[in-house]
């Protein structure tokens, strides 16, 4: 059973609509409770949801009282009209991109057949109900709450799970098999996911914004999180400890104490290429076996090489870099 918790959109709809339903019977508006259901349908999860629902709504609202002047009188107010009438209509709200706000419409629709008097005051009855309804959702949605620091709390989730993957990786090439169940990948492999989420809706909830210096972060961290699954069969593969497997696992460890704010890729990088050039100068394999163990750890050379340089292209515009 989840947990019973008020989240801050539940409560802005409580208010939000409370208050439509006021101002609106305060008005003396007829159907004034239809000002509180444009407000729930209008209330959204993030500023660009908020605003492209409420001007959705708000059009196909008011293309609807046009078609309810031409189908009702001249057809009459008769089941067969508002058939016939949303036959027409939702093609155009399709067609118009403002399907959204078919539901809301169609309750402007049935107040007018309910009245079955198509007048002035009717509509702007009506026009008064659309009004305050979007108007006061689009109020509730002034404030939304910064997710920055739960991005930032991602990020160390991310960076620590990265440091345990990276160690682990070392300790099996000095050590052989481990214990190791290797569910940090699992692990940051949804914390990404839920990252990610969260990056793109505070996109949306800056007007002026279209992108998220976390959201490219996040994205970053999931290309290096491929590599490093890529990784762990290499290491796997490792039948035999040689002399070479050291070097790599030291550099392993090196490069996870580096998996924090304040260090750049590029350093590492050039350890790792010097590092190349050192096994390329070593005594050729004796064994099968040896020649194997040697081959694997090129191949995770060349995998660290890559999540380096990935982190290297990084253009999100974080304040912190690291490996």
């Amino acid at each position: 059973m989840k947990k019973f918790k008020i989240g801050y959109r539940t409560a802005k709809t409580a208010l939000g609509t409370t208050l439509a339903i006021f101002i609106a019977q305060f008005f003396g508006l007829e159907f004034y409770v239809s000002a509180g259901i444009i407000a729930i349908l209008c209330i959204q999860n993030t500023k660009k949801k908020s605003l492209h629902s409420a001007s959705s709504r708000f059009a196909a609202c008011i293309l609807s009282l046009v078609f309810a002047f031409l189908f009702f009188e001249t057809i009459g107010y008769h089941p067969v009209a508002i058939g016939l009438l949303l036959l027409f209509f939702i093609p155009v709200t399709v067609m118009l991109k403002i399907t959204e706000g078919i539901a809301t419409s169609s309750v402007i629709l049935l107040h007018v057949y309910s009245v079955k008097d198509y007048t002035f005051s009717l509509v702007l009855n009506e026009l008064g109900i659309i009004t305050i309804g979007i108007g006061i959702a689009l109020i509730m949605n002034i404030y939304m709450p910064s997710v920055e620091k739960e991005l930032k709390t991602y990020q160390l989730e991310i960076e620590s799970n990265f440091q345990q993957i990276l160690l682990q990786l070392a300790q099996f090439l000095r050590q052989g098999d481990t214990a190791w169940d290797g569910k940090e990948l699992t692990e940051t492999a949804s914390i990404l996911h839920k990252a990610k989420s969260l990056a793109f809706r505070d996109v949306e909830n800056h007007l002026r914004r279209n992108e998220n210096s976390f959201y490219h972060y996040f994205k970053m961290r999931e290309r290096q999180l491929d590599v490093m699954e890529r990784m762990v069969p290499i290491v796997a593969s490792i039948e035999m400890n040689v002399e070479q497997a050291a070097i790599v696992a030291e550099f392993l460890e090196q490069l996870a104490e580096s998996v924090h704010p304040g260090n750049t890729a590029i350093v590492h990088l050039n350890n790792l290429r010097e590092m190349t050039e050192i096994f390329q100068g070593m005594p050729l394999p004796e064994t099968r076996i040896e020649f194997e163990a040697r081959a694997s750890l090129r191949h995770l050379v060349k995998e660290l090489e890559q999540y380096l340089i990935i982190k290297c292209d990084f253009k999100g515009g974080l304040k912190q870099y690291n490996a």
